[in-house]
């Protein structure tokens, strides 16, 4: 994948295993976003293939890849003066015919997916009301109110407190069938609650498998170049 002449990803081969989290890692600039872009169809290609369920995600209509994958970008935020609530509901449209309204099985959505995520006492904020942190979290909810069986996540707990982080990891691993890829740069949060890593590193893939085998003190020096080891199941590094 390129940008003009600058390359971004080349030969990157993955088969992301269904109902797993797969924690995409690498340092700056690597290629990490790129990749779930390609993904998530929003960028096409410049060589090579990507599917999602055996199929070519150039073929998706923009309907049928809303019902396949959810997208939590990088940085939130929202083109609307939505309250949190109707930003969530957002999350129900791939799912309603033309003209039709939201059901109570959609409402009921909704505000199961708030109270998961810790937004529901923000439903009536708006996007001015709310901190970076929490509008993470709306951007969170919506994308699982969307119900997908893929969901692609861009530094989801990059912006939110510890206890946050922790929380919205645990949803993630608690959610039965889903399948999760989710660029973080947290070593050790990635390691208790990922199952795979797909380590990037010069624009290739380094590695690509358990991620307890993947974060070995010889890959972290050679992507982040530092020193690190394992103690007690966590990685420390040497300063």
């Amino acid at each position: 994948m390129s940008y003009g002449r600058r390359e971004i990803l080349r030969d990157v081969s993955a088969d992301v295993a269904a109902g797993r989290i797969t924690a995409v890692m690498g340092p700056n600039g690597c290629g990490k976003t790129t990749l779930l872009r390609l993904i998530g169809g929003l960028l096409e290609p410049t060589a090579g293939v990507v599917t999602v369920d055996g199929r070519d995600v150039g073929s998706y209509r923009p309907r049928e890849m809303a019902q396949k994958v959810a997208f939590v970008r990088q940085h939130a935020q929202t083109d609307f003066d939505f309250s949190a609530f109707e930003t969530v509901l957002m999350g129900r449209n791939p799912w309603q015919r033309r003209l039709q309204n939201e059901s109570q099985e959609d409402w009921d959505i909704v505000e199961r997916c708030m109270r998961q995520t810790g937004t529901w006492e923000l439903r009536f904020a708006k996007p001015a009301q709310m901190s970076g942190g929490e509008l993470q979290r709306v951007m969170i909810a919506r994308a699982l109110a969307q119900q997908t069986p893929v969901l692609l996540m861009d530094e989801p707990v990059s912006n939110l407190d510890i206890a946050h982080q922790i929380d919205v990891m645990r949803l993630l691993k608690e959610a039965e069938g889903k399948t999760t890829l989710i660029v973080i740069h947290d070593l050790n949060l990635a390691l208790q609650f990922c199952d795979d890593l797909l380590l990037l590193h010069d624009g290739r893939c380094l590695y690509h498998g358990p991620i307890a085998e993947g974060l070995t003190e010889g890959n972290i020096g050679t992507v982040y170049g530092v020193k690190a080891h394992r103690v007690d199941g966590r990685i420390m590094f040497d300063y």
